[in-house]
Parts: structure tokens; sequence; C-alpha cells
């Protein structure tokens, strides 16, 4: 009886922990599309280049106002542990002005300019000239705390959404379009989690002094006035620090859980080595 007691506990002690974490996992939040009502307002512009990307954060709706065959960039942060999806939503010309069928497209870029491929989603589509509107999305790879110099895995920093046309009736290009582009993410947490983290975000103009600084609580740049690139470009709850994971809720528990069948298993053992009290026999 005094082994049953000791699994019971052990077993009613493992389900109060692992309680609190598996809602943790379960409890993922699924990418916002480009038509979430909840999304909050972004840029209501879009760069042409890298360099002039308008910058918007996860969960806002940024939109652009362009004519076929320009190229559109935006640029968002995405950190440690998080899963983006990235959605577009094309709000075409008029059926009547256009002569074709067209195609749209969207590549998403991380802070080195390195193309990341899309896990699943409809990054490029035709439509047919009578579609009012084209949908498109693309979900990455889990972001990772960093990676080997020869690897090509998604790291914490910005990440640069392009879109275009790259096929249409000659006759169609120059006229007008409506873009809408958004992004959100599933946090995979400490089941992607790495053993190390950057020196510094993926953010074009970051340095490493930038982070120290960031670290420190100072969110200005080297002149006091204006926030450095890292803080620019952070997300809306700061940069990650790269250590912290639910990996570490599950080692605990898994700690515990393993002192207890040790205790289980030592009274097991004690209880059928002990010399039976029953009366020798006459």
């Amino acid at each position: 009886m005094r082994t049953v007691r000791v699994l019971t506990t052990a077993l009613l002690t493992g389900a109060g922990l692992l309680g609190p974490a598996v809602p943790a996992l379960a409890d993922t939040p699924s990418p916002s599309g480009s038509t979430s009502a909840t999304a909050t307002a972004g840029p209501t512009e879009a760069g042409t280049t890298f360099r002039t990307a308008a910058a918007f954060r996860q969960g806002q709706q940024a939109t652009a106002e362009a004519s076929t065959g320009d190229y559109l960039y935006w640029v968002f942060p995405a950190d440690t542990g998080q899963r983006p999806t990235v959605s577009a939503s094309v709000t075409l010309p008029e059926s009547a002005a256009r002569h074709g069928s067209s195609t749209w497209r969207i590549d998403v870029y991380d802070g080195l300019r390195r193309r990341q491929p899309c896990m699943y989603g409809m990054q490029s589509r035709t439509v047919a000239k009578e579609a009012p509107a084209v949908e498109l999305s693309c979900t990455l790879r889990t972001v990772r705390p960093w990676a080997d110099t020869w690897d090509n895995d998604p790291l914490p920093g910005s990440y640069y959404v392009r879109l275009t046309v790259t096929g249409l009736p000659e006759e169609d290009l120059g006229q007008p379009f409506t873009a809408r582009v958004g992004a959100a993410s599933v946090e995979k947490g400490g089941a992607y989690a790495g053993g190390g983290s950057l020196a510094a975000p993926l953010v074009p103009g970051a340095t490493t002094e930038d982070v120290a600084e960031a670290a420190a609580g100072d969110s200005t740049g080297a002149g006091g006035s204006t926030p450095s690139a890292v803080e620019a470009r952070a997300p809306e709850d700061g940069w990650s620090s790269g250590w912290w994971s639910d990996r570490w809720i599950w080692t605990a528990v898994g700690g515990v859980l393993g002192a207890l069948a040790g205790i289980g298993g030592y009274s097991l053992t004690r209880g059928s080595g002990r010399p039976s009290s029953a009366p020798p026999a006459v």
C-alpha cells in the first residue's frame, strides 16, 4: 500500500507540473491574414527598394497604392522562436480595363537579403481577367537564435517583403492597384531553441554596441537623441535575449519525474527484500 501511495503521489505531482506547460504549447495563435479585423493600421506607403522599405510590426496592416509593374517593399521584425506568416491582398484594376490574366508573387528576405523559402502557403498565384483581387501568403521556417555560417536558416532581425506582378499582358502595365500586407507569428518555443544567440539581430545598420545599449536600457543611439538601429527595428516587446525558452520548464519537469520514479523504485525493491513475518511451519 505504501508503494501504491508513493506512485500515486508521483503521478499526481507530474500531472500538476505538466498541466500548466501543455497549454503553453497548444495555445498557439493563428497567423492573422491580410483581412484580419483585429490588425492595427500600419504605413500607407511602400518602398521601391530594400533601402526604402516601409517598416511595420507584426499585427499591423500595411497598405499602398501603386502601378502594375512596380516592385513594392516592406520590412518587419521577427524574433527567436517565431514562425512568421506573411499575407498579402491585392485589389486589381477593373476587369473591363484589363486584357488578360495576371500572376502575382511575394518574396521574403532576411536581414542579409537572403531569400527565405516558404514552408507552405500560396506564394505565387495566377488569376483570371475577371478576378477582383488576389490573396497570397508565405509561412517561413521558425526563426532560430543562431546558425552556422554555411546555413541559410532564418535568424532574428528584419524581414523584407517584396510584392510584384510577374506576368500580365503588356497593355496592362501601369494600371493602378491597391496592396495590403500583414505578418503574424506562431510561437514555437523550446522545441526549436538553440544553444546560443547572435551578437546582434540581422538589422541593417545594427552593431554590437547597439545591442549593448539596448541591454543596458538605453534606447537612444550614440548621439542620445534618436533610437539605435536595433531599437528602431525591434518588435513591440523588444528583442529576446535568446537564452530562455520553455525547454527549461520541460527539463525541470523531467528531473522531478525522474526523482519521483527513483523513489518509487527504491520503495518497491525495499519492500520485496523484507523477510516474511509469517511463523515458521512446525
